[in-house]
């Protein structure tokens, strides 16, 4: 049967726009959904994360009979949670296989998250970073690792032995410059090491709604004049993004880059993550519209996908448009009241501590399912 793709999706990936899939689950790998929507609403990767995975793990019927398996070898939570994990992850990759092979590694990517609880451990990391990568055993997976300071020189070294990385969880833009100073450095280090650059890939995933949610909070807490709030609020999530895009332009503008570029090195992509809308009054496209611009990724919710499939036409506006607009709101969320270094740092704080309770969520329900089977 021919299928075509959404007019919207199909929009957004000609302007230069990779959709990528915010969901995984079994059910979605065995049942041909995850296919149906390469075929129709243009999506071209998948991300994953501890909330997701602990979605997956914990409903229906999908993962029965592997943990029954798995419960009789007298294999503990966190081992079963990563053989599960890395199964889908690998299934994943062999359906996006296609699709990297035709763009050259641009796309058709699967990321898989090391244990969110060693994002404050670098050696860990690096070690479980490698580790995972070999068990998917698979050239289109990325590793994700969060761009906490710690995991900074993660992921030079995970780079370095010639390992696409996925880097999460960036709100700042001066931790987005030392995410792009590392991602460098670990592109040196793999040169050094030999390893042939245009098959090392990496995104920076830079979390986009939940900057708007915090400083909106911020906002009419400081009990400003109403029209003042209305004027400020919602806007600092898209501005944030556009500009780590300009630094990613600067970036490119570099002799650093180009010496790397010229031995086959592959850019670092802006990746937008949490693009799905979490303000009922605010469009639940506005995540996706407001930030078109040449070599990027969005990572979306399937609600979301679905929303852009429906009415995502793409404006006029795309990065980059006017950063001087962008750098004056941030100025006046500053004099209003509002600290940038606090507001990103409590947002890295409560990511991670969102990721580190699912997944000890998680391996308590599987610990709970494992001792039931046997």
């Amino acid at each position: 049967m021919f299928v075509t793709q959404n007019q919207y999706t199909q929009a957004l990936h000609d302007a230069g726009v990779s959709l990528w899939l915010d969901d995984l689950s079994r059910d979605r790998i065995d049942s041909g959904d995850l296919q149906n929507l390469i075929d129709t609403k243009t999506i071209t990767g998948v991300t994953t994360n501890p909330a997701i995975f602990g979605k997956a793990l914990t409903t229906g019927e999908a993962y029965t009979e592997q943990l029954s398996k798995l419960a009789a070898s007298g294999a503990d939570a966190q081992t079963a949670v990563v053989e599960m994990t890395t199964d889908d992850v690998r299934a994943a990759c062999d359906i996006m296989s296609p699709i990297y092979q035709k763009s050259n590694g641009y796309d058709g990517r699967v990321s898989i998250e090391v244990d969110p609880r060693l994002a404050r451990d670098t050696d860990q990391s690096i070690a479980q970073a490698i580790e995972l990568a070999k068990t998917v055993n698979r050239e289109n997976v990325m590793i994700k690792i969060p761009g906490t300071v710690e995991g900074l020189p993660a992921i030079s070294k995970v780079l370095a032995e010639g390992i696409s990385v996925n880097v999460t969880l960036i709100f700042s833009l001066s931790r987005y410059r030392e995410v792009v100073n590392s991602w460098l450095s670990g592109l040196e280090g793999a040169r050094a090491k030999g390893y042939d650059l245009a098959k090392i890939h990496s995104v920076a995933s830079f979390f986009v709604s939940r900057v708007d949610s915090e400083i909106d909070a911020q906002l009419e807490a400081l009990k400003l004049p109403a029209q003042d709030v209305m004027q400020l609020r919602g806007r600092a999530g898209i501005g944030n993004a556009r500009l780590a895009y300009r630094i990613f332009e600067q970036m490119q503008d570099t002799e650093r880059w180009r010496l790397l570029e010229s031995a086959g090195a592959r850019l670092q992509r802006p990746l937008w993550a949490s693009t799905g809308t979490k303000n009922p009054e605010y469009s639940d496209v506005r995540y996706v519209n407001g930030l078109v611009g040449d070599y990027t990724v969005n990572t979306l919710p399937e609600d979301t996908l679905n929303a852009v499939a429906d009415h995502g036409e793409i404006t006029e506006r795309r990065i980059p448009d006017n950063y001087a607009m962008d750098d004056d709101h941030l100025d006046d969320l500053a004099r209003a009241g509002i600290d940038y270094h606090q507001v990103v740092t409590k947002l890295e704080d409560e990511g991670l501590e969102k990721f580190v309770d699912a997944w000890n969520a998680l391996l308590e329900k599987i610990q709970q399912q494992l001792d039931a089977q046997a």
